[in-house]
């Protein structure tokens, strides 16, 4: 399992810390010396749902959801809690394996990490995946609105270097069209359920049911009615203008920032890298 420094650019601020490769794939520092650990991180039967997605491909809305449908919450109880406490990222520093090993049952934990890198037994069927898939072009947006916006980051540079990068395969986690046609092709296992982030914004309430049945959590028709209701609520707080200035949980971002050129050269790449592959998006919902 070699790992090896990957080449970086000297600014800005979030490229700084030099990415390392683990089996041909870039992946943040924090990774580092994790990967065999998290590859064997011992995995629960049934009781256990990990949530998948490349960066902001709609984790933040995926994991509130989740939560509230799983656990029957109130969307106004989740406002007041710390969400990102209730679903640890698997491979984050915090609050770091050996805690969420520890963790009571059922458990939900996130993470950003391809399938491949995921632990062994989920592979097994020994686990509930849940994936979210974004349309590309909304995502590489919301993704370089995201790095200007956090402080840590300070990402500087234009959004067509930015973009230029997603294309070329040079942001974290490694290439997003492998990424998403990795779990793509085990979409139809079932211990997998495969998303896409516009479903729910076009059909939120097949989406949800979905979700009851792949969670196996049981509600009647008026309780599910009423859970639909309540997520529809949480995507209208996350994705509203006033309340998230930068709008990047809107569909059809990338209309407003795309040149006429860039979109076609992004087509292009995108043809050329998900050509085979029979996954769609709707970039004009």
């Amino acid at each position: 399992m070699a790992e090896s420094e990957a080449e970086t650019p000297s600014t800005p601020g979030e490229f700084e810390s030099k990415y390392f490769e683990y089996n041909g794939v870039r992946l943040p520092p924090f990774c580092r010396g994790k990967m065999e650990e998290i590859a064997n991180f011992p995995i629960r039967t049934v009781i256990q749902s990990v949530l998948s997605c490349l960066v902001y491909a709609g984790t933040g809305l995926l994991q509130e959801v989740v939560y509230l449908v799983s656990q029957g919450a109130d969307p106004d109880e989740i406002g007041l809690m710390n969400i990102d406490e209730q679903l640890p990222v698997l491979e984050y520093p915090q609050p770091g394996l050996d805690i969420i090993k520890e963790l009571t049952s059922p458990r939900l934990i996130k993470s950003h990490l391809p399938y491949r890198f995921l632990p062994s037994d989920l592979h097994n069927g020994n686990s509930k995946v849940i994936y979210m898939a974004r349309n590309p072009k909304d995502l590489v947006v919301s993704y370089y609105q995201f790095h200007r916006s956090l402080r840590t980051m300070s990402y500087r540079g234009t959004f067509q270097e930015f973009c230029r990068r997603f294309m070329n395969d040079k942001l974290g986690y490694g290439s997003w069209f492998e990424h998403v046609q990795e779990f793509w092709e085990h979409h139809m296992d079932a211990n997998v359920l495969f998303l896409k982030y516009e479903d729910m914004h076009k059909d939120l309430a097949t989406m949800v049911e979905h979700l009851v049945r792949f969670l196996g959590v049981s509600y009647d028709k008026a309780q599910l009615e009423s859970m639909v209701e309540h997520c529809h609520q949480l995507i209208d707080q996350c994705c509203n203008a006033e309340a998230l200035p930068v709008g990047r949980g809107r569909v059809g971002l990338w209309k407003d920032i795309f040149t006429v050129s860039m979109n076609e050269k992004f087509d292009l790449v995108y043809k050329q890298k998900m050509g085979k592959c029979d996954l769609t998006f709707d970039f004009y919902l």
